[in-house]
Order: C-alpha cells, then sequence, then structure tokens
C-alpha cells in the first residue's frame, strides 16, 4: 500500500490520508477483511503525529469502509457501506472535474442545482431549499 501526503497542500494530513485509504478500499487494492496498519507502526512511516491517523481512520470508520476494534486494530469493513459506491462516484467526478479544469465552486454548484432538480425517492419529503449567502 502506497500513501503519499504533501504538506504543501492545504488539505490537512489526515484528510489526504483517509482520501487515500478511501481510494484503495474502492478501487479494490484493499479488500474486505483485510487488517490495515496499528495507527502507531503507520504514523512511523509516513512521518506523522499519531493522531494523524487516528483522525483518518475514524473518518473511514463514520463513512463505514473500516472497522475499529479496540485490541485488533483497523480492518476494512467486509460489507462495505452503501455511502461507498457513492464516494467512489464522487471520487470519479472530481477527478473529471478537475481534468477538465472546473473550479470547484462550479463543481458545488452543479451538485446542488442536479440535488435540487433530482426526483425525491418514493415516500420522502426534502426540504425547501434555502440559499446562503
Amino acid at each position: 500500500m502506497l500513501i503519499r501526503l504533501d504538506p504543501t497542500l492545504p488539505s490537512p494530513l489526515a484528510e489526504q490520508l483517509a482520501g487515500g485509504l478511501r481510494a484503495s478500499i474502492i478501487d479494490g487494492r484493499l479488500s474486505g477483511g483485510e487488517r490495515l496498519p496499528a495507527a502507531r507502526a503507520l504514523a512511523d512511516d509516513l512521518g506523522v503525529n499519531v493522531h494523524t491517523v487516528l483522525r483518518a481512520y475514524h473518518r473511514l470508520r463514520d463513512e463505514q469502509l473500516i472497522e475499529l476494534h479496540r485490541g485488533r486494530g483497523a480492518v476494512v469493513a467486509v460489507r462495505i457501506g452503501g455511502h461507498a459506491a457513492l464516494a467512489g462516484a464522487i471520487h470519479d467526478l472530481v477527478d473529471e472535474a478537475k481534468g477538465h479544469g472546473l473550479p470547484e465552486a462550479a463543481l458545488l454548484e452543479l451538485i446542488r442545482e442536479a440535488y435540487r432538480s433530482a426526483p425525491s425517492p418514493a415516500g420522502v419529503v426534502r426540504p425547501a431549499p434555502t440559499r446562503y449567502s
């Protein structure tokens, strides 16, 4: 598993780490049931604080991509939650947008408009859209 962190980027190191691990899980380089390195060992390998790794692991746990077990460490979820496929599609969309030079604000506005105009699933009522200036 090769993960590169760039401290010169504006995104936090924990987010960069979570993104690298997320991509590896979604594209199958890390498979269900596979054990991730211990937080301390991974922190030493990457030259970051152990809390940076723990923040990334907790983010992935919240996304249901990994499971955290006391004494046994982090393990890739065998049954990845429904958000995983969506996360993969989002990453593909962002890569495509960047490839076309689309600014982040423009991409976010396109997503907002698409979300607002998409039909609601049967029985689900969405609140009226609000705009923040």
